[in-house]
């Protein structure tokens, strides 16, 4: 008899979301349930996925994977700039400093793939204020990494390109804290390069976000998970350049990949996940939690939601 596999095992064992006792009423993100505890936020991360701007369904112990290696990174890049975290109570739970969010996100971009091929292939080379040269390929390494900020969209909207100087001149950040951004950026996006590559991974590019504490720079939010990054396999990337072929991908883009197969790219109804996507997905997000974290992942046991609750009374959280 064939075992089957413990992360098929794992589908109907996933964290939807969140309803926990004595708090007040979360704010639903794509993925996280944001818990507003006054001077604080808890931040749990849940096991929805989504695409496109679409929230799609549960991938097996993503919560879990994406709070491990956000708060990994967050630990390692504590030199380069303050953070928001302040404890990981259960696997998927971050309680963090409340800040007030810069109204931007800020995209470092090492390679021409995924959103940014797709408008060069139409022919556009003028991206976010930035030139881009003809004769380019895709999957192609920039000199050096291109700094692309967006609006913050509110849940089921686009998020919108922005130059830097459109970012100043609509007051969306002030001059001088936007060189202090683009400078952090720039330093964390760095450091993910050298701890990606040391681990025989690419960092292709990542999404950050910042806020204020009184009027300190923070980084929030989550940094370098396979949500807001593209991982790929180093020593592979040259070979399937060369042949033209996709790059073997540690990250959501899996599952972009697969809805563009079936002709969804945002508009109109999404196709049904799978069980073999939503098992394959899993695979991936915990293995390269593995290779970044350097620890092997626990799998859930139970109900996660009743683990959550559990770890959050220890904590004083809950009652």
């Amino acid at each position: 008899m064939i075992a089957r596999d413990p992360i098929a095992d794992l589908l109907d064992k996933t964290l939807r979301q969140t309803e926990l006792p004595g708090l007040p009423a979360p704010q639903r993100g794509k993925v996280r349930d944001i818990y507003d505890l006054s001077d604080r936020l808890l931040l749990v991360t849940t096991d929805r996925v989504s695409a496109f701007d679409v929230v799609l369904g549960t991938i097996p112990c993503k919560g879990q994977v994406l709070c491990s290696i956000a708060s990994h990174w967050f630990e390692k890049t504590a030199d380069l700039a303050q953070n928001h975290l302040i404890d990981v109570p259960d696997p998927c739970a971050m309680l963090v400093r409340k800040l007030k969010p810069l109204p931007v996100e800020v995209v470092m971009r090492r390679y021409l793939t995924g959103s940014l091929f797709r408008e060069y292939e139409s022919g556009n080379r003028t991206v976010y204020g930035l030139e881009l040269p003809d004769g380019m390929k895709k999957d192609q390494r920039f000199e050096e990494p291109l700094l692309t900020p967006t609006t913050k969209a509110e849940l089921g909207q686009h998020d919108l390109p922005l130059t830097s100087q459109e970012t100043v001149e609509q007051r969306l950040v002030e001059p001088d804290l936007w060189r202090e951004v683009q400078k952090i950026a720039l330093a964390l996006f760095t450091r993910g390069e050298e701890e990606a590559r040391s681990r025989d991974l690419i960092l292709v590019d990542t999404k950050y976000e910042f806020g204020l504490d009184a009027d300190r720079l923070v980084v929030m939010d989550e940094i370098h998970t396979p949500d807001s990054s593209r991982y790929w396999e180093l020593s592979e990337y040259q070979s399937r350049y060369a042949q033209g072929q996709a790059q073997h991908m540690l990250d959501k883009e899996n599952i972009r990949q697969w809805l563009i197969e079936r002709g969804f790219s945002g508009e109109g109804r999404p196709p049904d996940l799978s069980e073999d996507i939503r098992v394959f997905l899993s695979k991936k997000y915990l293995e390269l939690q593995q290779r970044l974290t350097g620890t092997e992942p626990d799998l859930p046991v139970g109900d996660p939601a009743e683990r959550l609750a559990g770890n959050l009374k220890k904590a004083g959280i809950i009652k």
